[in-house]
């Protein structure tokens, strides 16, 4: 299953969250992503693990247009034309000649050069070597200076969004704006959103497991979710939530989940 993004390409529904695996860790997991069916890598700067998603995509046995690798520039490459070094850099440990999506990792207000590095991912994605722009972490503040000032609209924002962190707001304006919004952290990581009765109680109606369940959530409402895990059976059992529907009364459930407007990370502070 695919999104269609607004500048004609596709992005598969479901990828593999790679955040914190190291080089080897990664690569041992795409094999096993890939076998199950995957056919979408995230990974990013920060992660220090692009050498090994390289690895693993190259051993894979699958053609490179056959699978969608996103990357990430963190703080160090903002500013006039630094992102075009910054590419260049993930391109070689990756082993690429192009990703399929390259994201701008925090707006990071403070310093005001968003706009800047926008720019430069525009010509980024003229020469080929990105064929996706987007951002991660960006609020509809930060989007609207942003498209006031370039040409392209971004085609993808990730940003931190589950069951109780629904950021409905951003998601309506990314969706009016023709931005499909990718959950980061879709399956609240670090919280015990998965042992939640709420979710427990769905999880035993449709005999499925919790991160099943929330999965399904995010990929019924169109969402691309990317839960990372590098243990085998959680890999493959992610991926199977295409034959779950959830119901009415499901959402209406899930709903009660939702900690509010304020709950997650704030992005005018957050970021590296």
């Amino acid at each position: 299953m695919t999104v269609r993004l607004n500048d004609g390409h596709a992005i598969p529904a479901i990828g593999l969250g790679t955040w914190p695996m190291n080089d080897d860790e990664v690569e041992t997991a795409i094999l096993t992503a890939v076998e199950v069916g995957y056919r979408h890598i995230d990974t990013a700067v920060k992660y220090g693990n692009e050498r090994g998603v390289g690895r693993g995509v190259a051993r894979s046995g699958i053609a490179r247009d056959e699978i969608f690798v996103t990357t990430k520039l963190d703080g160090t490459y903002q500013g006039e034309d630094r992102a075009e070094a910054g590419l260049a850099d993930s391109l070689d440990r990756l082993g690429f000649d192009y990703v399929d999506l390259l994201l701008i990792h925090w707006p990071l207000p403070q310093r005001d050069q968003f706009v800047s590095t926008w720019n430069t991912f525009e010509k980024l994605q003229e020469k080929g070597l990105a064929r996706s722009i987007g951002v991660s972490n960006f609020t509809p503040t930060h989007l609207t200076k942003l498209m006031s000032s370039s040409r392209v609209v971004p085609a993808v924002n990730q940003i931190q969004v589950s069951p109780a962190i629904t950021r409905r707001n951003q998601r309506a304006f990314n969706s009016a704006n023709d931005i499909v919004t990718e959950s980061w952290s879709p399956l609240g990581a670090g919280t015990e959103l998965l042992d939640s009765p709420v979710i427990q109680a769905i999880a035993a109606k449709h005999r499925r497991t919790a991160a099943q369940v929330v999965l399904r959530w995010h990929i019924q409402q169109g969402l691309v979710a990317i839960p990372k895990s590098s243990h085998p059976d959680r890999i493959r059992s992610n991926f199977r939530v295409f034959d779950l529907p959830l119901d009415a009364d499901d959402f209406r459930q899930l709903a009660t989940l939702d900690e509010g407007p304020d709950a997650g990370v704030d992005s005018d502070v957050a970021g590296h």
